[in-house]
């Protein structure tokens, strides 16, 4: 009787065993299902949602691109960074990037944007230029004055040359950034003023929130030496707040 109990709660104890096994490969293809489901979304509809689900919670200003290939809008990351922040909106909203050009464009690296002279988009100078020397801006209650057309290194908060960042451009040279900036397209981790591995130094100040697909637009132009051959042309950047 003991033997034959024995035998009835083993074979009980498989069944339950092979329930079990039985409910978490289906919860495990459930997970492979949903997976492959979320991988076979295009990739424009995956950037909308997540960066919109990021542009609903922001604080910080938004800039809203329009280019003559289409908008789109990152968040100034204003409470990190408020010195090369407040000095794009000032250049922002003064108009000085109206009718500028993306000068250099190299595919899975960055898109590069913001030099005066760009505005001759097959100009020989296109990326030398910057604002102009001894301008002035506010951050806070702080005056700022671009001596040389530069501004000071903001080597403050740690964030990473990901895709869709902002970060500035520069010479390579301390405070040399000053109106020239580019959109990461790819991880340019090394690009980190934080990152020890090489001496580039180039803060990220914004992130794009919404219309990642014109940036990757903009990044599969035809080019000739890194310079689209179709010129891309920005048309207006407009900032807004929360306020």
């Amino acid at each position: 009787h003991v033997r034959d109990q024995h035998e009835h709660t083993t074979e009980t104890a498989k069944q339950k065993l092979l329930s079990t096994l039985a409910l978490t490969k289906k919860l495990f293809l459930v997970d492979l299902t949903r997976a492959s489901m979320f991988r076979s979304l295009p990739r424009t509809l995956l950037s909308r949602r997540l960066f919109a689900r990021r542009a609903l919670s922001t604080k910080n200003p938004v800039a809203t691109f329009e280019t003559s290939m289409g908008t789109f809008k990152a968040e100034i990351f204003e409470d990190q960074m408020p010195i090369t922040s407040a000095n794009f909106i000032d250049l922002a909203e003064t108009g000085f990037y109206e009718g500028l050009h993306f000068h250099r464009v190299i595919p899975s690296f960055m898109l590069q944007f913001g030099c005066p002279n760009s505005k001759d988009p097959k100009s020989q100078m296109c990326g030398t230029g910057g604002p102009e020397a001894g301008s002035k801006f506010q951050s806070g209650d702080k005056t700022i004055v671009r001596e040389g057309g530069t501004i000071p290194d903001e080597f403050e908060a740690k964030i990473s040359n990901m895709p869709g960042t902002l970060s500035m451009a520069n010479t390579g040279r301390p405070n040399s950034g000053g109106s020239q900036f580019f959109i990461n397209t790819a991880p340019n981790k090394y690009l980190d003023f934080f990152d020890p591995s090489t001496p580039s130094k180039h803060p990220v100040f914004g992130k794009v929130i919404e219309g990642m697909e014109t940036v990757s637009a903009i990044e599969s132009v035809p080019t000739a030496y890194d310079n689209p051959i179709e010129p891309v042309k920005m048309i207006k950047i407009t900032i807004e707040t929360s306020e």
